[in-house]
């Protein structure tokens, strides 16, 4: 008899002849990553499925994304009158799963479009140009140009939160291109036009609601129930698939947040968060050099963070061999051998396996029924286990959809229905440029209807370097001391809080203005860069 303990994870029962035995998942290896892998049918959500079960039941967080809407149901029990009770059951009793029992999950919903779960959003300046420029598609003379854009708008003490802002600060770009080309580099007004494009097509695509604020929290990610169960988070994507690069970006970003606001913890006891990322081939399809480069190393360096990272995909070559190298734990379901790539596709996934004697691998692949996989984990000297032809563990919550009722109960008992479903919209890049357009007008108008000389004369249409500094300063103030009451009462804390946002913005306006007014244009930045640091 077999079953999850405070040590390991079990996957399922080997069907070695007379020698078969239960299959784990070692906690303190878990971090080291791990991939899923397996044609159409074979098993793989629920594979998936039972591993976060386990990691859920001992305490650890996870994130996973439904592509299909079949991981809703870890909301729920599994039933008895369900389609698949005989045989999960059957199964359960044939590998010897010690307790085998329904029980449901503590999931919360996120939806990138807010339809299906809490919103998740983050800003345009969180997500930064690099990934910006993967999520438009743009080439390296475009992808240039928005770097000059987010530098110039650094410069300018203009927070970025939105596409609206965004917009904004390339039709700000345009109209300042010459003197832009001087200062940062060439600035074309067909790569700003392409951009503004790119911008364009996202919105059609509903990629507008993912930025804006509030921006999602990294440690509502990580909560563990009181009953010490890890919270279960599932990211509607059914819809968001449409969109594959939206999905993949918003992944990696989410990757990226992680890895810059948690700690250095080594190899920890057991994961402090697992990250389930499905469809994984989308994240590197037709990806740029430097943008694997951050793939492999975010990899490579989160599992210290305590992260464990695990790639589900249909073929194992999907994944690039600097990052396949990093996942130590392995289920490869079985593979179909159709075509010289199918045939060479399972040859590489053999060879990935520690060898056993016994076992042909590269025969066992294809002959894998639905439901079994061959598993090879990490042991707890780091080396991996010899490879063992599996048949994996039932779930026990429901294997399949909610209905729209169910899904609307899970979600009004979220703890975070009044923290993220609503947008709070402050004032940001695309408001302080319309302003200023607004007062050019106003000053042209008045320079044809009096004359230059009488506008000069006239007070300052706009407040003084100080009054600005004063007030964004006050305005930081009443943010950072809402934000440390709000985090003191609920313990919360986050590089990506509206409260550092606030006071970097304000940082950034005081620098930068006295930076105009002292022959120093690069202090906004310096200023940002200090208070982003103090508030880490």
């Amino acid at each position: 008899m077999a079953s999850d303990s405070n040590e390991a994870i079990f996957i399922g029962h080997s069907e070695e002849p007379d020698c078969g035995h239960p299959q784990f998942l070692n906690l303190k290896r878990a971090n080291r990553h791990g991939l899923i892998a397996g044609a159409t049918g074979t098993g793989k959500t629920i594979t998936l499925q039972g591993l976060a079960e386990s990691f859920s039941q001992q305490g650890v967080p996870v994130f996973l994304a439904d592509v299909k809407g079949d991981l809703a149901g870890m909301a729920m029990a599994g039933s008895p009158d369900s389609k698949l009770h005989e045989p999960f059951t059957k199964r359960a009793a044939e590998i010897g799963y010690d307790g085998y029992a329904y029980a449901d999950n503590p999931v919360v919903f996120w939806d990138l479009f807010g339809e299906q779960g809490h919103p998740v959003r983050t800003t345009i300046s969180e997500m930064g140009p690099l990934l910006l420029g993967r999520l438009l598609q743009l080439n390296d003379t475009q992808a240039g140009v928005l770097e000059i854009a987010f530098r110039a708008a650094d410069d300018e003490g203009l927070l970025l939160l939105n596409l609206a802002d965004l917009q904004s600060l390339l039709l700000w770009t345009a109209e300042n291109r010459a003197d832009l080309s001087k200062k940062y580099g060439q600035v074309s007004s067909a790569s700003v036009g392409a951009i503004q494009r790119a911008l364009l097509q996202l919105d059609s695509q509903g990629g507008a609601r993912f930025f804006g604020e509030p921006a999602m929290e990294i440690a509502d990610l990580m909560r563990v129930e009181e009953d010490g169960r890890g919270q279960v988070n599932i990211l509607a994507a059914d819809k968001l698939m449409q969109s594959p690069r939206l999905y993949s970006t918003f992944l990696l970003w989410l990757l990226s947040e992680l890895f810059e606001a948690l700690p250095e913890v080594g190899d920890p006891d057991k994961p402090k968060l697992v990250f389930f990322f499905d469809e994984a081939h989308l994240l590197f399809d037709d990806a740029p050099k430097v943008l694997l480069d951050k793939v492999e190393q975010v990899v490579r360096l989160i599992r210290s963070k305590g992260v464990g990272v695990y790639f589900v995909t249909q073929n194992p070559v999907d994944i690039p061999e600097e990052v396949a190298g990093q996942l130590g734990n392995r289920v490869q379901h079985a593979l179909r051998a159709f075509t010289p790539r199918d045939k060479k596709a399972i040859r590489a996934a053999a060879e990935t396996f520690r060898e056993n004697p016994a076992l042909d691998v590269e025969t066992a692949i294809t002959e894998l029924r639905t439901g079994e996989a061959l598993v090879s984990t990490l042991m707890e000297d780091g080396a991996p286990s010899v490879v063992q032809r599996t048949l994996v563990k039932p779930p026990r919550s429901r294997a399949g959809p909610l209905t729209a009722k169910e899904r609307a109960i899970i979600r009004s008992i979220s703890p975070f229905a009044d923290k993220y479903d609503h947008e709070v919209d402050r004032e940001s890049a695309s408001e302080v440029l319309a302003a200023k357009a607004a007062d050019a007008a106003q000053t042209a108008e008045a320079v044809d209807r009096e004359g230059v000389e009488a506008v000069r004369k006239e007070p300052r249409r706009t407040s003084s370097i100080w009054e600005k500094a004063g007030k964004a300063a006050v305005d930081a103030a009443a943010a950072s001391a809402g934000g440390m009451i709000g985090r003191k009462l609920s313990g919360r804390t986050s590089r990506a809080s509206p409260t550092k946002s606030a006071a970097g913005a304000a940082a950034g306006t005081i620098g930068t203005e006295l930076g105009k007014a002292i022959g120093f244009p690069g202090l906004g930045r310096f200023a940002r860069g200090l208070l982003g640091g103090l508030m880490r």
